[in-house]
């Protein structure tokens, strides 16, 4: 049979660009169409330095109602406090829903108590540490004055994997084509990016859209989001970088300075609206898009402003069981930090607080008395503690973003509840 008469495989909106799959190798998806070789039409994408998107009137309404919340969000102390200590636990949540790992399950306190000893974390918690440290990079990138480049990008890349069984693939902008879903080759796949020889010129294209400061933040945030997926230029992680760059644009534009909410787990919790959205903007239709993260963004403030309060509750909590202990002592210090630093040693107790090694290991005595924190590694010398509610409180938060309105189940894996 010669290539032109053999099938073609299409999906996603657009023309698309045809190419050959040959085959000639043992595959498991497309079958014997695989193995001869088949032709597929890869997205054809294009430049959006100089796009002028529609803002009708409900969108512009939505973006402003989700844009105030944010705000409200970053300048409601002792709240964005609270949210900002909490906030390396919340990346945990994000780094699932958005680069898709499916089946990956970490509680809350896994991550903790890989955050307090690396050395002992599982392969998971490594990976989502990973995030955490991209996050830190793509954060440590977004002052206001700071022209972004493709080597940003790739460095946020590079951080994600550092100390990953995958360490090779960090940084390195595929040369191959890829696809979203499918198998060992693109029949099948839910979407095909652009291809490879196209993704250089198109990421040079979206930092320079990334330095304009005359479309609204979250918009921004949302078509540079958009567009990543759609080039998808990385082999892996795509998802965790692209979700790094919302928080990128919040945080250089102002509008999130210190704090950005899980917006990817509630737009995985409507996982269909989610590629609806994607599928939408990849047909030119920006504004459908947009007020779909417009209000991903105001549900995930609603959440994160509902979580501050309950972390506030829990730390009354904390004070009533301990005896109330006077203000500025070391047990009433630690209450305050322990949402910063929820699995502890005596060591860093008394890093954290500035105190005596004696006042440090007095105020552990008495919390750990008061059942406020609990004793995790049973034994004479180089004792750790966590607390005790704060982990609970995280996983059901998680548990309530992930699930959509009208159901009763988590629309992705979430961790189970914490005892």
């Amino acid at each position: 049979m010669g290539r032109e008469a053999r099938r073609a495989y299409r999906v996603g909106p657009g023309d698309g660009i045809r190419r050959y799959w040959e085959g000639g190798q043992p595959s498991i998806s497309g079958g014997r169409l695989a193995r001869e070789g088949f032709f597929y039409y890869a997205f054809k994408g294009w430049p959006i330095a100089a796009l002028e998107p529609p803002f009708p009137a409900a969108l512009v309404q939505d973006i402003a109602g989700a844009e105030s919340k944010l705000r409200h969000l970053n300048t409601d102390p002792p709240r964005t406090q609270l949210l900002e200590a909490v906030a390396r636990q919340l990346l945990r949540a994000e780094a699932v829903a958005s680069s898709r790992i499916e089946g990956l399950e970490l509680s809350h306190r896994k991550l903790a108590e890989g955050v307090f000893d690396p050395e002992a974390a599982t392969s998971n918690a490594r990976s989502v540490l990973g995030n955490v440290r991209a996050m830190e990079e793509a954060i440590r990138l977004a002052g206001p004055r700071r022209e972004l480049s493709v080597d940003d990008i790739r460095a946020i890349h590079r951080r994600l994997f550092e100390g990953t069984r995958d360490a090779r693939l960090g940084a390195a902008v595929r040369t191959r084509q890829n696809w979203i879903g499918g198998r060992d080759n693109p029949w099948g796949a839910r979407f095909i990016p652009v291809p490879e020889d196209d993704v250089p010129a198109l990421l040079e294209d979206l930092c320079r859209f990334l330095a304009r400061e005359d479309l609204p933040a979250l918009a921004q945030a949302a078509i540079t989001h958009a567009q990543f997926e759609t080039i998808h230029p990385f082999s892996d992680g795509n998802g965790r970088v692209g979700r790094s760059l919302i928080h990128l644009v919040l945080r250089r534009r102002g509008l999130a300075p210190h704090y950005v909410p899980p917006i990817s787990l509630v737009l995985a919790a409507n996982y269909s609206e989610y590629e609806r959205g994607l599928t939408a903007y990849r047909d030119g239709r920006t504004e459908e898009w947009c007020g779909i993260f417009a209000r991903a963004v105001a549900i995930a403030c609603d959440g994160a402003e509902a979580l501050a309060g309950r972390i506030e509750t829990l730390q009354e909590r904390w004070r009533t069981q301990a005896g109330s202990p006077r203000a500025g002592s070391a047990a009433d210090n630690l209450i305050a930090v322990l949402p910063v630093h929820p699995v502890l040693d005596l060591r860093s107790a008394q890093s954290v607080l500035g105190i005596s090694d004696e006042a440090a290991r007095l105020g552990i005595e008495r919390l750990e008395r008061a059942g406020v924190i609990r004793e995790i590694t049973k034994r004479k010398r180089g004792r750790a503690w966590e607390c005790v509610g704060l982990f609970a409180l995280l996983d059901q938060f998680e548990r309530t973003l992930a699930t959509s309105a009208g159901s009763n189940r988590p629309a992705r894996r979430s961790p189970r509840p914490t005892k």
